[in-house]
């Protein structure tokens, strides 16, 4: 019985903290939300979550660390939709699952609009560690869409151009959409039909099919 109860308290103290560290992630956010990256403090963030300064160092050692927890969250979740087209048989078309893939992407940074926003309005030298990272996202998902206009052009889905090009060209288009999206304000957006429309755009252009001939 004694050894059930220690585990019991264990369970409880291992709860607790995690509770705890979530409530100062959440505090943050909001702080950071508010103040922007540079403007908050953690004198800020403990008012907010109502916590003792020594409180706070025993979860995080700094601003900057609570940031990038919450960076790496984000980009968790954005690389965990951010998957290969698939050409088995049985699979979707390679436009519904690309369209899939976009629409999950626009869906997490609105549901993250807090923390995207701020990554928008300070995202030249918000952080020398958040830019690093940052970067290797973008180096990620550029080489995605590469690997897909490939796929395409394999596929004989994509007329033959320079795939580099091309997806610097998507990329930006994503990035300069996104930005537009979380600054919005708006409480509901429909991301089926903007994800739809975003891939229509970057594959077929704004020229009607007979005004190209």
């Amino acid at each position: 019985m004694a050894e059930e109860s220690v585990d019991g308290r264990t369970v409880r103290a291992t709860r607790k903290r995690q509770h705890r560290r979530q409530a100062i992630l959440e505090g943050a956010l909001k702080v950071f939300g508010e103040k922007g990256y540079h403007g908050a403090h953690i004198s800020d963030i403990i008012d907010e979550v109502g916590i003792a300064r020594g409180t706070f160092y025993l979860y995080f050692e700094s601003k900057n660390a609570i940031f990038l927890e919450l960076l790496d969250g984000l980009l968790a979740e954005l690389r965990r939709h951010i998957v290969g087209v698939s050409t088995e048989e049985g699979a979707p078309p390679v436009v519904a699952q690309l369209a899939g893939t976009v629409r999950e992407v626009l869906r997490t940074m609105v549901q993250n609009r807090m923390l995207s926003t701020i990554i928008i309005r300070e995202a030249v030298g918000l952080d020398a560690e958040v830019d690093a990272r940052l970067r290797a996202f973008y180096a990620e998902l550029l080489h995605y869409i590469r690997d897909a206009v490939a796929e395409g052009q394999r596929l004989s889905l994509i007329r033959e151009l320079d795939t580099e090009v091309a997806a610097m060209c998507i990329l930006g288009t994503i990035k300069q959409f996104v930005e537009q999206l979380v600054m919005m304000d708006v409480q509901e957006v429909d991301v089926d039909r903007m994800a739809l429309s975003v891939l229509d755009f970057n594959l077929r252009g704004l020229l009607r099919r007979d005004a190209e001939s």
